[in-house]
C-alpha cells in the first residue's frame, strides 16, 4: 500500500491515453454508428472511482485535447465533458452502489448529455446533424459500459490508484 496521495496519476493518464486511441480505430460496417465515446466513459469512470481526482477541471481538460485531436471547434467536448463530470460528480454516491448492470443507464444518460451539447454546438456553428443517428454512440457506450468498468477497476485495484 502507498501512502502517497498522488499514486496513480499516470495509470489515470494512461487510461485517457488509451481512450483517445481506442477513439481513432474504426468499427466496422453499420456498427461504426454506435461506437462510443471512450474518453468520456473513462471520464465517468475516474469521476465516480476518485472524485476528489478527476473533475470537472479534469473533463475540461481532456475536452480541450480531443477538441484539438479531432479538429473540432475549440472548447465543444469540453464543454461537453465538464457537464458530464459535473453530473457524474453529483449523483456518484448512488452510482457507485448499485451493480454494473443498473450503472448502465446513468451512463447512458451521461453519454447522451454529452452527444446532444457536442451536436448542439455544431448546430449552432452550422453544421447541424442530419439525423438522428448521432445519439447511436451513447447506446453504444451503455452496452460496453460493463467492460469499460471492469478492466478499468481491475486496473485501479492492481496499481493501488487513490
Amino acid at each position: 500500500m502507498t501512502g502517497d496521495p498522488r499514486s496513480g496519476g499516470w495509470i489515470i493518464a494512461l487510461s485517457f491515453l488509451l481512450a483517445f486511441l481506442l477513439g481513432g480505430i474504426p468499427w466496422p460496417g453499420w456498427l461504426e454508428r454506435f461506437r462510443p465515446d471512450w474518453v468520456a466513459m473513462a471520464l465517468i469512470f475516474w469521476s465516480i472511482a476518485l472524485p476528489h481526482r478527476v473533475g470537472i477541471g479534469s473533463g475540461w481538460l481532456v475536452g480541450l485535447l480531443l477538441d484539438v485531436g479531432r479538429g473540432a471547434l475549440l472548447g465543444q467536448h469540453a464543454l461537453a465533458f465538464a457537464a458530464v463530470a459535473y453530473l457524474t460528480l453529483q449523483t456518484y454516491r448512488r452510482i457507485r452502489v448499485v451493480p454494473v448492470w443498473q450503472q448502465t443507464f446513468s451512463v447512458l444518460v451521461f453519454l447522451l448529455v454529452e452527444q446532444i451539447l457536442v451536436f448542439w454546438i455544431s448546430g449552432v456553428i452550422g453544421y447541424p446533424p442530419k439525423d438522428w443517428w448521432y445519439l447511436a454512440p451513447a447506446v453504444g457506450g451503455m452496452v460496453c459500459w460493463p467492460l469499460v468498468f471492469i478492466v478499468l477497476r481491475d486496473v485501479r485495484l492492481y496499481f493501488q490508484v487513490s
